[in-house]
């Protein structure tokens, strides 16, 4: 299977992008296509990027922060989002283990899965209005670190969590994933923060923009390191390890905290 056909696959399997092709999604070509997941996730902040600038250009703040996240959650199908939600449903039921994995598996969503999903929608519309805001449209390219750091963090933890289901659900496929698969996925989101980090100045941003800059590239991948490990082993110990809903909600989780970095360097620096 040639690399164009693995990234073709985590277009396809992780965002709505109109990618023209049809393969055997395998656990071999799910494996390997992990390697992708920053690139799709920097597909999918650039176009939030380019959405809030025009958005911004013809309403006010409020509105435009809406539909860029509108747009956001179209990109992505609401899959991560079904994850969080039903995360929320089993982990705050405060049941047995057993139980817990019964009710990831149903898939009604109950109380706490719907207020979980207002809440960080609520939450993600705020921030992306304080970086409307507060920033200038040189500034937007850093929307790309949200979903570039959230996605390399969910290959970490298929490498490096135990299955909670074992060799059952979707994320059996993900078994035994290599750790040079991880490093190739984290080497793909350092190079896109790179680019992310250095677009601003070539929009125009100017010198002054460098301390920001510079903080975002640390940060982000930092904050996704340390709040996706801390809740990946929370969440570990009460299930017995991860499932295909733990890594969607991780990837909720994480794009929140990378973005909430973003505005707090936007109004501190």
């Amino acid at each position: 299977m040639s690399a164009r056909g693995d990234a073709a696959a985590a277009f396809q399997f992780l965002s709505r992008f109109p990618v023209k092709y049809s393969p055997d999604f395998s656990p071999e070509l799910l494996r390997r296509s992990v390697v992708y997941y920053p690139l799709v996730g920097a597909a999918i902040g650039l176009s939030a990027a380019l959405g809030a600038a025009a958005a911004a250009w013809l309403l006010p703040v409020w509105p435009a922060a809406v539909i860029t996240l509108i747009l956001w959650v179209g990109l992505t199908g609401g899959l991560h989002l079904d994850g969080w939600m039903d995360c929320a449903d089993a982990l705050l039921s405060y049941r047995s283990r057993e139980r817990m994995l019964e009710i990831m598996k149903d898939s009604r969503v109950g109380a706490m899965g719907v207020l979980a999903c207002v809440l960080l929608l609520l939450l993600k519309a705020s921030l992306l209005a304080a970086l409307i805001e507060g920033g200038s449209y040189s500034m937007l390219p850093l929307l790309l670190l949200p979903p570039v750091w959230s996605r390399w963090y969910m290959v970490r933890a298929m490498a490096r969590y135990p299955l909670a289901r074992g060799n059952e659900g979707l994320a059996a496929s993900f078994g035994g994933l290599p750790a040079r698969l991880e490093r190739r996925a984290r080497l793909s989101a350092a190079l896109l923060t790179l680019a992310a980090a250095a677009a601003p100045l070539a929009l125009g941003a100017g010198s002054g923009a460098w301390p920001q800059l510079a903080a975002a590239a640390i940060l982000a991948p930092a904050a996704a390191a340390a709040c996706g490990m801390l809740a990946a082993r929370r969440i570990g110990s009460r299930l017995g390890g991860l499932t295909g809903d733990v890594y969607g909600a991780l990837g909720e989780l994480l794009e929140t905290v990378v973005l909430l970095v973003l505005v707090l360097l936007q109004h501190n620096l």
